[in-house]
């Protein structure tokens, strides 16, 4: 049987529990996850290094040899092809996300026909921390520390 794996894309600035839920859930459905740090041709620059972020959240799933970290920097579906990972896993936490995700889920399987977006529905009580929000606390010195599954350095 063929290996299930998923790409888990995003910019992740910063990858939140929110993230983390979803992909602890994902591991569920799938044999091995991709979170795939992406950059965002829509936003200018990050707040938080990537470098850093891939230590953060490699120290997050250090126990878990099924989740790999990668950075990318091209269109996700072929991100995805050149990975062998043929879902493409996705958190709504509201209609606004879904109909983001829809769209994107549009384009991504007709550049890939044979990928499939899963879509998990956040945990209730995470679903209101966002990456926006805890940049806009982190940068007015606010404590981020329960809303990260990792400690910023």
């Amino acid at each position: 049987m063929e290996k299930r794996i998923a790409l888990f894309p995003g910019s992740f600035d910063p990858f939140t529990k929110g993230h983390e839920d979803i992909v602890l859930r994902g591991l569920q459905l799938f044999d091995e996850i991709i979170i795939a740090i992406g950059y965002n041709s829509q936003k200018s620059e990050r707040y938080f290094d990537v470098e850093a972020m891939v230590g953060y959240i490699e120290r997050t799933f250090k126990e878990y040899p099924n989740i790999k970290i990668l950075k990318f920097s091209e269109l996700t579906a072929e991100f995805a092809r050149k990975n062998g990972a043929r879902f493409l896993l996705r958190g709504l936490r509201n209609t606004t996300d879904f109909e983001y995700e829809n769209s994107i889920s549009q384009v991504n399987r007709k550049l890939y026909q044979q990928m499939e977006s899963v879509f998990l529905i956040t945990t209730p009580q995470l679903a209101w921390i966002s990456s926006s929000i805890i940049r806009e606390v982190h940068r007015y010195g606010g404590d981020v520390s329960e809303f990260l599954p990792y400690t910023l350095d």
